[in-house]
């Protein structure tokens, strides 16, 4: 299944890197759970990092809901990104250095989930990253449902764009003598750091100790 293309979603440059595939675009978004959504207030554009999730053909995030970003992102017209850098290509010139990376750019109008659905989306949200989490923490209060705002975006427009591979080099500069290749670029969890005021009988869970990005 592809996304259509659109004139906002088409690339203009690199073509070769360019996908409408759904899954593609999915395995970049299901890969890291950090965006950036951009949205205007009075005509000026703004641009908020935060945290997404997906469930099926729809993205999610949420905020406070007295945040500028979510107040002015419901009901319109948003931008979302979201880049995971791989690796720094170096070339033996300046000119042809680049990143191998994986991206995803969707547009669409987000739109408010209904309160009654909001604790399922944050659990799906905590699950999502932790598997387990939710049944050991203490349930969310009705005033902390409240206070929160979750928007949605469907998923029907938007495109992904991928680099991988070495560098690409003039064909006169191939036997120049400088070194050229690839510093791959990954996330690292470090060990977990309990908190001081967690009692010593309690250990750290599994799903933390299992915890790794994609």
């Amino acid at each position: 299944m592809k996304l259509e293309r659109t004139e906002r979603s088409r690339l203009r440059r690199s073509h070769e890197r360019g996908s409408f595939d759904r899954d593609t675009i999915n395995q970049i978004l299901d890969a890291t759970p950090q965006c950036s959504v951009a949205y205007a207030i009075d005509g000026k554009p703004y641009l908020t990092p935060t945290f997404h999730w997906r469930e099926g053909n729809h993205l999610y995030w949420h905020g406070s809901s007295a945040s500028r970003m979510i107040r002015q992102s419901t009901g319109a017209e948003v931008c979302i990104n979201v880049h995971i850098l791989d690796g720094f290509v170096m070339a033996r010139s300046a000119f042809h250095h680049s990143a191998n990376f994986r991206s995803v750019t969707l547009f669409g109008q987000a739109f408010k989930v209904p309160d009654e659905d909001k604790a399922a989306r944050l659990d799906a949200f905590v699950e999502g990253l932790w598997p387990g989490r939710t049944g050991i923490l203490r349930p969310m209060t009705a005033q902390e449902v409240k206070g929160t705002t979750i928007l949605g975006l469907e998923i029907k427009e938007g495109s992904a764009k991928v680099r991988t591979g070495p560098p690409i080099d003039d064909d006169e500069d191939m036997s120049l003598p400088i070194w050229a290749g690839v510093i791959p670029v990954r996330h690292v969890l470090d060990a977990p750091i309990t908190e001081e005021n967690v009692p010593e009988d309690v250990q750290i869970p599994q799903h933390i100790l299992d915890y790794s990005l994609g």
